[in-house]
């Protein structure tokens, strides 16, 4: 068996630090990608029950079903690159969970669509950046919950004003 050689030692190390700089990213988005699909399913049975508006009620169904086949996908590609699967939520999710408990009637129905509009917008955010700078499947996942989160946005928009 032959030898690379220095500079075939080099490349292969340099081959092997970018590649694991990609994982890395990809790793970090998946994670938050699981934690807002578990934040979006509890958000959306708490819609569910506290909503005043059958809109509100449907919209939180909506959020469930949808957040539930899309934390499966991530699931699945976290599988493939190895990354654990987060059961948390995110921090600012349980402070607004906090906030929608506390709330009801015609209320919640505002406190909920507002935050929703404001949580989907960044969450557009992420996944359009990831969906340009990701690789493979993160990026692949990315692409194909846009249009799912941008149907979202418009519902939480609609119902907020």
């Amino acid at each position: 068996m032959k030898h690379a050689g220095p500079l075939g030692a080099a490349v292969l190390l340099l081959a092997v630090g970018v590649a694991s700089a990609e994982t890395a990213s990809d790793r970090a988005f998946l994670k938050k990608a699981i934690e807002g699909d578990n934040s979006e399913i509890m958000l959306g049975k708490i819609a569910q029950t506290r909503g005043a508006s059958p809109d509100i009620k449907d919209f939180g169904a909506m959020l469930v079903t949808d957040h539930t086949k899309a934390r499966e996908e991530a699931m699945r590609v976290a599988a493939r690159i190895g990354v654990m699967m987060p059961t948390r939520l995110m921090k600012e999710v349980e402070d607004e969970r906090g906030k929608l408990e506390r709330l009801s009637g015609a209320a919640f129905d505002v406190e909920f669509a507002r935050y929703m509009v404001k949580d989907h917008r960044h969450d557009i955010a992420d996944f359009e950046k990831e969906a340009v700078n990701g690789h493979g499947a993160t990026a692949a996942l990315a692409k194909t919950q846009l249009p799912i989160l941008q149907k979202h946005l418009n519902t939480a928009q609609r119902l907020a004003t």
